[in-house]
């Protein structure tokens, strides 16, 4: 968070009380005594200039006032005080009614609702500013740890973690690659507000995104979803039978990893390693998960769209096959697609008659070499010789 926190209608930087100017929470306190220097002048930090402060308080004490009633030692001449009752005026901090001497009598206006925007408004400022200072501070680790050559860095607590994980992706430029075990607990952030929050950004970036989840992803309708929706959007996911632990790489030079995972959900603590061998070991421990999964596919149609075109495949045999491919079960798949469990085997039973193959294994493959998944994309077809879609 970078930008700068500005308002039209409130001044930015408070000004220095003038000489002579004695204030206290309550009003002008008498000449020669020195006020609290932490009540003196408190609405300046709103962005009244002390002089409006000043008058400020003096009108909520003594409404109806005209000018000259309100010029003192604290406040100035008449004319003063009246600019500085114009300008409160033009804010809503206070109202004016000619009287019947034809002189303007003024009113202060509620504080609370004059004067609670404004402070709400410097309250979200400083939440900012709050989270700019934790960044900043995050980010100074980070290059600090870089600089002193330090293979592994130990982060405590979840606040922390999280705050590594969103900098490590925001800092990427070519590559951000991904090990998610399936976890009930997620005690740092969730896959999905990840991908709010960072994900889709990197992705408007041109930064490659390349995941690997554990097939049980999938046996969940919910998380099944969110998986395709993301492959539809680019992401490059891979799915396995099972994944030794969480990691995430960012363009080869840090890696993040819980170093107690079952320890996750009540006091995590993570590892962030640098370019070393360590992390050499970890790039080649995930690109050998991801060669070895069986890429996801996103289906691209909708249930009730009929056929296809190109492939001559049913919309909704489309998605079972894809499903199947990846190892689903007929049980699942049917969750998933929200049809009966012998509705599926009715059809892949059709299937495999039309296409002459006597194992699921057969029309697994078959759907990959015909282009039935993906016909466009080359990359669709499995990287190793079996299938677990039997």
């Amino acid at each position: 968070m970078s930008r700068r926190v500005s308002d039209a209608g409130v001044r930015s930087f408070p000004v220095p009380l003038r000489r002579g100017t004695a204030l206290s929470a309550d009003g002008p306190r008498p000449s020669g005594v020195a006020p609290d220097a932490a009540e003196a002048s408190l609405l300046t930090f709103l962005g009244l200039e002390p002089l409006e402060d000043a008058v400020y308080r003096l009108l909520v004490d003594r409404p109806d006032s005209e000018p000259a009633a309100l010029a003192d030692e604290s406040t100035g001449c008449a004319e003063d005080v009246a600019r500085a009752l114009d300008v409160l005026v033009e804010r809503g901090l206070a109202s004016a009614r000619p009287a019947g001497d034809a002189v303007l009598h003024y009113r202060a206006s509620s504080p609370v609702l004059a004067l609670g925007p404004l402070l709400e408004f410097r309250r979200a400022a400083l939440r900012r500013v709050e989270s700019l200072v934790t960044t900043l501070a995050e980010r100074h680790r980070s290059a600090q740890a870089h600089a002193s050559g330090a293979p592994v860095e130990v982060l405590s607590g979840a606040a922390a973690i999280r705050r590594r994980l969103l900098l490590m992706q925001d800092q990427a430029t070519i590559e951000v690659c991904t090990m998610m075990p399936l976890r009930e607990v997620h005690a740092v952030i969730t896959v999905e507000d990840n991908h709010d929050e960072i994900e889709d950004v990197l992705m408007r970036r041109g930064v490659a995104l390349r995941s690997v989840i554990e097939r049980d992803w999938l046996e969940r309708p919910e998380m099944a979803a969110t998986a395709a929706a993301y492959a539809a959007q680019g992401q490059h996911i891979s799915v396995v039978d099972e994944l030794p632990i969480k990691l995430i790489i960012v363009d080869r030079r840090m890696a993040l990893l819980p170093l107690a995972p079952e320890r996750d959900d009540v006091d995590p603590v993570a590892l962030a390693v640098h370019g070393t061998g360590l992390l050499t070991a970890l790039s080649s421990l995930f690109e050998a998960h991801f060669e070895r999964g069986w890429r996801l596919l996103p289906s691209g149609v909708d249930p009730g769209a009929g056929d296809t075109g190109g492939t001559g495949l049913d919309a909704v045999d489309r998605q079972i096959v894809s499903l199947l491919y990846v190892g689903l079960t007929d049980a699942a798949i049917a969750r998933q697609l929200g049809m009966g469990h012998r509705t599926v085997q009715r059809r892949l039973q059709s299937l495999m008659v039309e296409v002459g193959a006597a194992t699921r294994f057969q029309l697994g493959w078959h759907a990959a070499c015909s282009g039935w998944l993906d016909e466009t994309d080359a990359q669709s077809t499995p990287n190793r010789g079996e299938s677990s879609a039997g």
